[in-house]
């Protein structure tokens, strides 16, 4: 049995390659977007792509099961649990909990393992030629390495109502009868790792067991307890902000993406050829380091300043449902710009077009800074404040909320880097804004989305550690 993950740092996201062998046939489980490095693993094993299927309608990308079957014809497989309004909008063969996949010797059984979301599998995986029990389980977003899918992200990110405290028990009985009555050698597989946004906790290692999970998570004790409340309570409590383009791609995976097949050359780019895009409407990707953006950038460009987190970036400063702009992408050279294009259609950003290795010839315009200590005296002055100050200039802090309750700047409002284009409704109009990070990472992305929106923003130079440091000096 061949069984691989891939995995993407930038959105800390794992898919599953599931192969026999003997029959030369694989399933993959929760494909991303660019599908060619299934293609290639395939290939390379000598395997042909029969079976495609996903754990659940993901929130944090977009998902590549319609892309994947497109380009190898293979069977896909959908959750048929969940009820009428988790129902998917394509076709594909409806999984219940129970139902399987067989590949050769190798079994993939459905398990319904509700709370995350309401449609949520897993997958348990029986290698027939060493065991007749399984000793895989491919938990989606339902089990991680230390902790648990959020069952909060309806809520956050979906329009939903108060949907985490029915998501949280289900999780918990979901743990109760689908995951703790397995034996302890069953390895676990999780869709995600640190960094996502799809757990408050998530633990660095790829994999981990039932055993493992059953004698050290932090819900361990709660669930031999019988203690359902605490379990409640710890879950939600502190769980991170959720961007605001999940949103999106949970109406687009629900829905089905939009096949891309075959993805256009870009096209190369001269300074000329730049500025007459801009011209015409395109909009420029400045994909350096913050300190070179905020010495000096293209009027109106997009910041995208961490090259592994094109994609998490690009969700939070370029939304496709209202805006159809091509990008023209600062790159090395063309492997450079078409690894950056692979990023971003992850998200649904599809825009990229064309590409420029050099910003020689470009006019580049300063971006607006005000150091810590020039702020502290502006703030003792009046000149800024927060929101309800009465400032000329508003402070907004873009962390997540749990950062900025631990120590923000005066009275700043907190809106998080991943939101502010898409809740401009929260932002006080007519008013300067005065935006800060941890760092400066985050804070260049967001202020550059609401420059090209027609926000006057000016930028903490160092953001929070700088004015920590300032209360340190």
């Amino acid at each position: 049995m061949l069984l691989e993950r891939i995995y993407d740092e930038d959105l800390a996201q794992a898919s599953y390659v599931i192969g026999c062998q003997a029959k030369g046939e694989a399933i993959v489980v929760d494909p991303r977007r660019d599908v060619q490095v299934y293609l290639d693993l395939a290939a390379r094993h000598g395997m042909r792509i029969t079976h495609v299927t996903e754990t659940h309608i993901h929130a944090d990308y977009l998902s590549g099961t319609r892309e994947l079957a497109h380009a190898t014809g293979a069977q896909i497989h959908l959750s048929g649990e969940g009820g009428e309004d988790w129902t998917y909008g394509f076709e594909g063969n409806l999984l219940r909990d129970g139902d399987t996949v067989t590949l050769g010797n190798i079994t993939v059984q459905a398990v319904h393992t509700p709370g995350h979301t309401p449609e949520h599998l897993s997958f348990l995986v029986t290698d027939g030629a060493f065991a007749d029990e399984p000793g895989y389980m491919l938990t989606g977003d339902f089990v991680f390495a230390g902790d648990l899918g959020r069952p909060d992200l309806l809520d956050e990110a979906a329009g939903g109502v108060d949907t985490r405290f029915e998501g949280a028990e289900q999780l918990f009985r979901s743990l109760q009868e689908k995951f703790l009555t397995l034996p302890d050698h069953v390895q676990v597989f999780p869709a995600h790792g640190a960094g996502s946004a799809c757990g408050k906790a998530l633990g660095a290692l790829p994999s981990t067991t039932v055993g493992y999970e059953r004698r050290n998570a932090w819900w361990a004790g709660y669930l031999a307890e019988g203690d359902e409340r605490g379990f409640i309570d710890e879950l939600l409590d502190g769980q991170p902000d959720a961007h605001a383009y999940f949103a999106r791609m949970k109406r687009q995976n629900r829905l089905g993406p939009a096949i891309l097949g075959e993805l256009k050359e870009l096209e190369e780019l001269d300074a000329e050829g730049v500025e007459e895009a801009l011209a015409s409407g395109v909009v420029f990707a400045d994909t350096r380091g913050v300190a070179e953006i905020l010495a000096g950038t293209v009027p109106g460009a997009l910041a995208l300043p961490s090259r592994g987190k094109i994609a998490t970036h690009a969700g939070w400063a370029y939304d496709p449902e209202d805006d159809d702009a091509d990008i023209v992408l600062l790159a090395a050279d063309r492997e450079d710009a078409e690894g950056m294009r692979d990023h971003m259609i992850r998200v649904g950003v599809d825009a990229a077009a064309a590409f420029v290795t050099s910003l020689g010839g470009l006019e580049l315009e300063p971006v607006p800074t005000v150091t810590a200590a020039e702020l502290r005296t502006q703030i003792e002055a009046g000149q800024v404040g927060g929101p309800e100050s009465g400032a000329d200039a508003v402070l907004v802090d873009v962390r997540n909320r749990t950062e900025s309750s631990a120590g923000t700047v005066a009275d700043a409002m907190q809106l998080n880097a991943g939101k502010v284009l898409f809740h401009q409704d929260r932002l006080p109009k007519g008013r300067r804004l005065v935006t800060f990070c941890q760092s400066g990472l985050r804070n260049v992305v967001a202020a550059q989305a609401l420059r090209r929106d027609g926000f006057d923003v000016v930028e903490l130079e160092g953001s929070y550690a700088a004015w920590q440091a300032l209360d340190e000096g």
